[in-house]
């Protein structure tokens, strides 16, 4: 898919935001919305969205709703860090399937990254639904 398009209400993280498809919840406020990665390239892999936006990639959300969301990016990742005390964090966002994107729904990812710990695949290898509701709920509670 390019970068141009309509966007698709029905893409999974629409459905996420709308409580139609459940999720490993870390965060939610009125214009954000945080979850596990169901296919975590490491633990700790958080995606972050827009509530309310109908961007599918950063070159179609308006400067105040980009705000709000990269707002919501620092405070997970803060969380993140917390929780887990990794030796970095990758911020990273997918524009256009050739640059990697698989979902249309702007979104952020936040992969804690440790010295020696490879990283797996995107989109590659789901993470045992537990787990990631035990994580979401730790990673939530150190929000701040």
């Amino acid at each position: 898919m390019s970068l141009d398009g309509a966007y698709d209400d029905a893409n999974i993280f629409a459905r996420i935001v709308r409580g139609e498809i459940p999720s490993a919840k870390v965060y939610e406020d009125d214009k954000v919305m945080a979850f596990m990665d169901a296919f975590p390239q490491v633990r700790g892999h958080t995606l972050v969205v827009h509530k309310h936006s109908k961007a599918r990639n950063i070159l179609e959300i308006e400067p105040g709703p980009l705000c709000e969301l990269m707002a919501g990016v620092q405070k997970i990742a803060r969380a993140v860090r917390k929780v887990l005390n990794p030796d970095g964090l990758v911020v990273t966002q997918f524009n256009g399937a050739p640059a990697g994107q698989t979902i249309f729904h702007l979104h952020v990812h936040i992969l804690p990254r440790w010295e020696g710990v490879p990283m797996g695949a995107h989109g590659h290898g789901q993470a045992e639904p537990g787990e990631l509701q035990r994580l979401a709920k730790e990673i939530g509670a150190a929000v701040e």
